[in-house]
């Protein structure tokens, strides 16, 4: 097959694994992202000497794609093991220890019920390391644009128009969409209207966290788990659930300082108009209704991920399959989490699909 010119649209996980197996097979490559980095909600911060996930913190433990992904980016050897297994809910004051699997499934995790309960992995440098790494592998080997904002996608006859937020056009001889479900929406609502258009009905879930550090002496609790769920949130200002950073995974923070993430499902309104000082505050008064708590956080950091989370719900699958349907022969593809499944591995997977389909 002659080479292709092939525009990615999104430098997430997805967007750059597809970049890196069409640049393998000698296709002329460029990514366009939005934002000011690749990764998209894979981003890791060393801060304090604390290691801060501002995304997903980790990917089911028994995929094979994601250490595939991380072999070829040459970080094999980066795999970290979750430390601990149990779990706990926060029920009458006070934390109870849950079944294994329990906790995803109160919490709604959208993985297959195998996967409940076997924990997660991760990297040594945070989530973030990946795709860092394989921004670095397909250096002078890929065009990366960042900042660059795709307004939308014309197939034709002999390709794909590219339009951005500046005007600019450029032609491709293919196209794929890495995107959120919405943005895919208006990528594609031009040329292919209510199909596309639909994916702005499907349910987004919105997510805030805050990661605090205290000393360890100032938490009186063993933090011997992975952490706790909230079954009623309203009893602690809408926190949903904590992560135990620290003592779940290794490298995170200093034996001496302890890493929690607490995680809230706000509402437009709270993700705009509340501040992180306020979000800090209610955050810290949530955990003291549930651990014992002596002084303040001394480090604090707000993620914020507006409408990140689709819902696989059978209306959202219904939608992609009548997209996917439309785009047959238009060589315009669908890659990533939004449209093939939640999660890291599921991404990833979506991407390997992608990149052998455009082969053919």
């Amino acid at each position: 097959m002659a080479m292709q010119h092939i525009a990615v649209i999104g430098g997430g996980i997805a967007g750059l694994t597809v970049a890196l197996r069409r640049a393998n097979c000698g296709d002329q490559v460029t990514v366009f992202e939005a934002g000011p980095k690749v990764g998209g909600q894979l981003s890791s911060e060393s801060r304090d000497g604390l290691l801060i996930e501002h995304g997903a913190e980790g990917f089911v433990t028994r995929s094979v794609a994601v250490p595939t992904l991380a072999g070829d980016a040459g970080i094999a050897d980066h795999l970290v093991d979750q430390l601990e297994q149990r779990s706990f809910r926060f029920a009458d004051g006070q934390l109870l220890e849950l079944a294994p699997g329990e906790a995803g499934r109160l919490l709604g995790f959208q993985v297959s019920s195998d996967e409940l309960g076997r924990g997660i992995r991760s990297f040594r440098d945070g989530m973030g390391e990946l795709p860092e790494r394989l921004a670095l592998a397909l250096r002078g080997r890929i065009t990366l644009h960042l900042k660059r904002r795709v307004v939308a996608l014309l197939p034709h006859a002999s390709g794909v128009t590219v339009s951005d937020a500046e005007g600019q056009s450029s032609e491709f001889s293919s196209a794929v969409a890495a995107t959120t479900a919405r943005d895919a929406a208006t990528l594609l609502g031009g040329a292919f209207g209510r199909s596309a258009h639909a994916l702005r009905d499907s349910s987004q879930l919105s997510s805030l966290t805050v990661s605090l550090a205290f000393r360890r002496d100032a938490i009186a609790h063993p933090l011997h788990g992975t952490g706790f769920i909230v079954p009623e949130p309203e009893l602690l200002g809408g926190l949903r659930a904590v992560t135990f950073s620290s003592s779940k995974l290794p490298h995170r923070a200093p034996h001496d300082r302890a890493l929690l993430r607490l995680f809230f499902r706000p509402s437009d309104h709270e993700l705009e108009a509340v501040s992180d000082a306020a979000w800090v505050e209610r955050a810290e008064r949530a955990l003291g209704g549930a651990l014992p708590l002596s002084g303040s956080a001394e480090t604090a950091v707000v993620s914020r991920w507006p409408h990140a989370l689709p819902v696989f719900d059978d209306a959202h699958r219904a939608r992609v399959t009548e997209l996917s349907h439309a785009l047959l022969g238009q060589r315009i593809w669908l890659a990533g989490a939004a449209f093939h499944g939640s999660g890291i591995d599921a991404a990833i997977r979506s991407a390997e699909n992608t990149a052998k389909a455009l082969a053919e």
